[in-house]
This record gives C-alpha cells, sequence and structure tokens, in this order.
C-alpha cells in the first residue's frame, strides 16, 4: 500500500487513561486497544459518525498495564479477545464480547514485556529473562535463551521468534527486522544478524518502533517526538508534550500515539481526517505550555543545565552524578568507573524550587531530586550537590547494575 507522504497532522485525541499510555495495539483502521500505567486496557472502536471512542474498560491488573495482542475471532472467543501483560507479572486474556477477563496466566516472577499470540498459543517475554508459552490457560513451555532481562518478542512470519533485550522489535515485511535501542538508534536486521540500515535522530532512549506495508517506518521516543523515517531519513519529527512510549501504524497509514501525559493520539496525513483548527490550536497551546513547565527542574534553571557534551568528560569517581539538558529534560546519569562511561540514572521529575540544604539520610545537599528511572520502577530519591561530587552510592550502584542488564544489545531468533 502507498501512501501519497504529506506531513501528518492530528486527527483526534482519545482521553480517559488516568496515567501515562504505554502501549498500544491496532487491528486494521477500526479498532485500538491501549494500556496505561492506570492499571486499565482501553478499547476504541468507531462509533457511527466515524470517531473513535471508549467502547470497553478492561480491569484486572494490579499494576501498569503493557504489551497487548488481538486474538482475532475464534470458537472460544467470537468478537476476538486481547492478551495484556503487566507489570505485575500477570499475562491477562480478555473476552472482547464480554469485556471479561477468562484467563489469568501466572509464571513469569518479574514484569511482562511482550506478547504474541501464535495459532490459539499465548507467548510472554519478560524480565525475568524468559520466554513462556501458554496454551488454554496453562503454561506448556518456557525457554531461556537470555541471561538478560527480555524486553521484546514478535513472530516471523516464517514461523520463528525473535527476541529482544534492548527495547522494541517489529517486522519489515520482505526486508527483515526493526529493533529500537536505548541507544537513541534504529536499526533494520537481516534474520541472518547482519546491519542492513541505522537509523539515528532520536536524542534519547527509543522505546518503540513500527513499520508499515508502504515503507515507512515509525517511532518513538522519551525525547518526546514520533519521528517518521522514509528509505532511512527522517521525513518528519511529531512533537508530544511528554515521552512517547508506543507508535504504531494503522492499516490505512495513520499513526497512533501512546504519551505520557495519558493521551492517546492518532495522526493522518488525509486532509479529510485532519482535526479542526481549533484543536490544532489547542494542540499547540499543550506543547507551549509543556515546554515553559519544564524551564526549571526542582531549583535548577533548565537553560542553566550542561548539555550532552557535558557526558564526553569523563567522571572522577564510581558513582559520580552529573545531571544535564536533554531537549527540555534534566536527565541524571552516574559515573561507571569500570566500563569507562556515563550510565543514565533517570529523568528529573520534581524537586525543592530553592536551596536550602535538603536533608537526605541525615546529609545536607544543595538538592534532593525525585528522579523517574523507567520500566515501571517507584520513583527514587536522587541527593546533588552543585557541584555534582557528593551522591547516594546505593542508589547510583543499584541503577547502574541494573542498566548493565538491559541495555546490552542482541537479538536471539527461536
Amino acid at each position: 500500500m502507498d501512501i501519497d507522504f504529506k506531513d501528518y497532522q492530528l486527527r483526534c485525541e482519545l482521553r480517559g487513561h488516568e496515567d501515562d499510555v504505554r502501549g498500544i495495539c491496532v487491528r486494521g483502521s477500526e479498532a485500538i486497544a491501549t494500556s496505561s500505567r492506570d492499571r486499565s486496557v482501553r478499547l476504541w472502536s468507531l462509533d457511527s459518525n466515524r470517531k473513535f471512542v471508549s467502547s470497553k474498560i478492561l480491569l484486572g491488573h494490579t499494576s501498569f498495564v503493557g504489551p497487548l495482542a488481538w486474538i482475532p475471532p475464534n470458537s472460544e472467543f467470537p468478537l476476538g479477545g486481547i492478551v495484556s501483560g503487566g507489570m505485575d507479572t500477570l499475562v491477562c486474556v480478555w473476552d472482547l464480547n464480554t469485556g471479561e477477563k477468562v484467563h489469568t496466566l501466572k509464571g513469569h516472577q518479574l514484569q511482562v514485556t511482550g506478547i504474541v499470540f501464535d495459532e490459539g498459543d499465548v507467548v510472554s517475554s519478560s524480565v525475568d529473562c524468559t520466554l513462556r508459552r501458554w496454551r488454554n490457560g496453562q503454561p506448556v513451555e518456557t525457554w531461556e535463551a537470555h541471561k538478560a532481562p527480555v524486553q521484546a518478542v514478535i513472530k516471523l512470519p516464517s514461523g520463528e521468534f525473535v527476541t529482544d533485550t534492548v527495547r522494541g522489535l517489529s517486522v519489515m515485511s520482505g526486508l527483515g527486522i526493526l529493533s529500537a535501542s536505548h541507544d537513541g538508534s534504529l536499526r533494520l536486521w537481516a534474520v541472518s544478524g547482519e546491519v542492513l540500515m541505522e537509523m539515528v535522530g532520536h536524542t534519547a532512549i527509543v522505546y518503540s518502533v513500527d513499520s508499515h506495508a508502504s515503507g515507512l517506518i515509525v517511532s518513538g521516543s522519551e525525547d518526546r517526538f514520533a519521528k517518521v523515517w522514509k528509505d532511512g531519513v527522517c521525513v518528519q519529527s511529531i512533537e508530544h508534550p511528554g515521552c512517547v512510549w508506543d507508535a504504531k501504524f494503522m492499516e490505512n497509514g495513520d499513526i497512533v500515539t501512546a504519551c505520557s501525559d495519558g493521551v492517546v493520539r492518532i495522526w493522518t496525513v488525509d486532509q479529510n481526517n485532519v482535526a479542526e483548527q481549533q484543536e490544532l490550536d489547542l494542540y499547540t497551546s499543550q506543547l507551549s505550555l509543556y515546554k515553559s513547565s519544564r524551564k526549571r527542574v526542582g531549583g535548577l534553571k533548565l537553560e542553566e543545565l550542561p548539555g550532552l557534551e557535558a557526558l564526553k568528560i569523563p567522571g572522577t569517581t564510581d558513582g559520580q552524578t552529573k545531571i544535564v539538558r536533554e531537549g527540555d529534560n534534566g536527565v541524571a546519569y552516574g559515573w561507571n568507573t569500570r566500563e569507562q562511561k556515563w550510565d543514565k540514572i533517570g529523568e528529573v521529575v520534581d524537586g525543592p524550587e530553592d536551596s536550602n540544604r535538603q536533608l537526605f539520610d541525615g546529609i545536607q545537599y544543595d538538592y534532593v531530586f525525585d528522579v523517574d528511572i523507567g520500566d515501571g520502577m517507584p520513583i527514587r530519591k536522587l541527593p546533588y550537590n552543585r557541584s555534582g561530587s557528593m551522591f547516594n552510592p546505593d542508589l547510583i550502584m543499584n541503577r547502574l547494575a541494573f542498566l548493565c542488564h538491559i541495555r546490552r544489545s542482541y537479538l536471539v531468533v527461536l
């Protein structure tokens, strides 16, 4: 399917989730399922006016929900179903006819990161380094191909599974496998493992990647942009008021994005479906308000923070911290002496508005920031002095150990 490419514009905003929208799956151009940190899965379908509306809310997870997969209509599910995975280690199977949960699959020890529906079976991946196959609500097989957290799993047209310890995966029909990485890049791989193309343009972790039959690619990143790629070149950057956790193509070429502001957005190149000018202007205002609100990171002025070039200067002690400016965000890094590099700790999300020497574990610091280390982990406290010379070794070393696991980049084909 060819798309007469023009810039994507906002088609509509889908509001209802109460926290970050984390995952998306689409069915053709008619239905969307989304998952959220608010512990819910929502179904969106077209009404009689061809507008997407919330049609069902699926409740049953006890923590944030991530990956989703459709179940095609069958004898058990006449209207189809949804499979969801969560931070609560559960895989849930839902009947879309009733909106009820029919199976709760227990076995993973840590967060579920990927879901594939495979000819009646469910295959799931997890931070516990395993993949599991489930049939009729029961576990039937476990694979332990990785020695690190498995962040995604997809099924190739050949029937093979591809697993990933980087971030996200997608099949690019006729060409190979797309991967999204913590290093800010996208890569297209041959099934043999050869890198066919690298796409660089994001300035932070890339959480998701998807491709369309037209050859277009879309990616979503912590840098607040969904980027559209054609022939390896970024042809459009779609700005959001928050992290873009997921981005998926619909069959008609429209793009659905999941944002940390709790809003699902659909973007289109079809001028007949573009939102009214008033809605477009409102979205521009949302972006402006968001960016103005990010001009301070706690008590630090954003424009006074060093840029990414500061990370070219080696640290002096293991665990030394540094806060740098990435786009409209302040991001904390810790020095890893063993690997001689700065490892990302997380985004600074809050802190005191003035420096009155904050106490942490009985010690005074210039600032004590709240840091979002991602992946559904609790907000952590980061003590920080303007010199960057004092730190919390437990926080830093725990984070660095975690990052050393999840940032190893390799694919396994099963």
